[in-house]
């Protein structure tokens, strides 16, 4: 750096240094926020106050029988003036107790109205005098576009309404719930969230949930950056019916499978290189009603036990179907009553059967 320049330089560092110490000397001058940390901050003050701490209790039992209760935490955003709350259902998931605590510090018990493993979405209910209750007001996702600026709002490590900022990193994630099942339509996001901050708040720079904290990526069970959440609009389909009847009414067929690859089908020699092999029919089921065959006998494959001697689906709707995955996903947008065609494989022979879902029946 030229001489002039450096004294320069260091002149303005100084005269800068002066006039940091002389301002903070200064009684009750407080430095301007910039337009995106005063929005930051006014989004804190007002929605902090929505978000809980959610404490589970659950019992296990050692062998000996003697009981080893253990706790869990995590969020949950007060989504009406009637006390619900909408969380994570992995967050619930066999609680023997719930405890709710507002931002005033108020505890409350909860009750499980309703949970949707399938989207790891649960609600949950307390008793609380509605003037004590912050509502979080639903967003809408489908509109969002990647690097849109999010903010989450959590419990990380238990750490009371902790705020992070970031970006909407993608859209439309695939991921799997704790049950094996595909979430679909996942946000992912670089907004810091940790244990903790599951059932949380993912919130766009107007205020308005936009996701359901949800799950992360991170070998050390930390945030690296990669975070995922539950887009509000799948939860503004499934609140109502968790809080009418507990959960959510979604199409069955009863089967598993297993998917055909190209190397499996020279193995076995099968008459066709995709689709689905039936390993196994729900008794009771509408594929079972259908006349679908699962599989009688198991072989071994490439190191992998594949059962065989069932039905070879090749085709749902006329179009060719590739594997268990893509049925699913082609299932759970039907409704139940709804009717599907199916294009098999039996024997060698081609066959065409019609399966009429039925609602998927619920444990207990």
């Amino acid at each position: 750096m030229p001489e002039g320049r450096g004294r320069n330089f260091r002149g303005l560092f100084r005269e800068a240094l002066t006039i940091g110490s002389l301002l903070l000397l200064v009684p009750g001058l407080a430095f301007a926020l910039l337009p995106d940390e005063e929005a930051n901050a006014r989004i804190y003050r007002e929605l902090s106050p929505g978000v809980v701490n959610i404490t589970t209790v659950v019992v296990a039992y050692d062998f000996f029988f003697n009981p080893l209760p253990g706790r869990g935490v995590g969020s949950g955003s007060i989504i009406d003036s009637q006390g619900y709350i909408l969380t994570n259902y992995h967050v619930i998931q066999k609680a023997d107790q719930i405890q709710v605590t507002l931002a005033d510090g108020g505890k409350f018990s909860g009750r499980l109205m309703g949970a949707d493993p399938n989207n790891d979405l649960a609600v949950i209910k307390i008793d609380a005098p509605s003037e004590r209750l912050r509502v979080i007001p639903f967003g809408k996702s489908a509109d969002l576009v990647v690097g849109q600026r999010v903010l989450a709002i959590g419990n990380p490590f238990g750490l009371d309404r902790t705020l992070t900022q970031g970006v909407v990193s993608s859209l439309g994630r695939t991921i799997r719930a704790e049950n094996g099942r595909l979430i679909r339509g996942i946000i992912q996001t670089d907004a810091a969230i940790n244990p903790g901050n599951s059932g949380g708040p993912l919130l766009d720079t107007t205020g308005r949930m936009i996701g359901v904290n949800t799950a992360i990526f991170g070998p050390s069970g930390g945030s690296i950056g990669i975070g995922f959440a539950v887009p509000v609009d799948t939860a503004k389909k499934v609140v109502p019916q968790l809080i009418a009847k507990g959960y959510v009414s979604r199409p069955w067929l009863g089967i598993s499978g297993q998917d055909v690859t190209p190397e499996m089908a020279k193995a076995l020699h099968l008459p066709a290189s995709r689709g689905i092999l039936v390993a196994q029919v729900v008794k009771g089921s509408p594929a079972e009603e259908a006349g679908l065959a699962g599989g009688n006998r198991a072989v071994q494959i490439f190191n992998q036990r594949v059962i065989v001697g069932g039905d070879l689906i090749i085709q749902v709707e006329g179009q060719p179907i590739e594997g268990m995955d893509a049925l699913t996903n082609l299932i759970e947008d039907k409704s139940p009553g709804d009717r599907l065609h199916f294009a098999i494989l039996r024997d060698g022979e081609s066959r065409k059967l019609e399966i009429i879902l039925r609602e998927w029946p619920q444990e207990g």
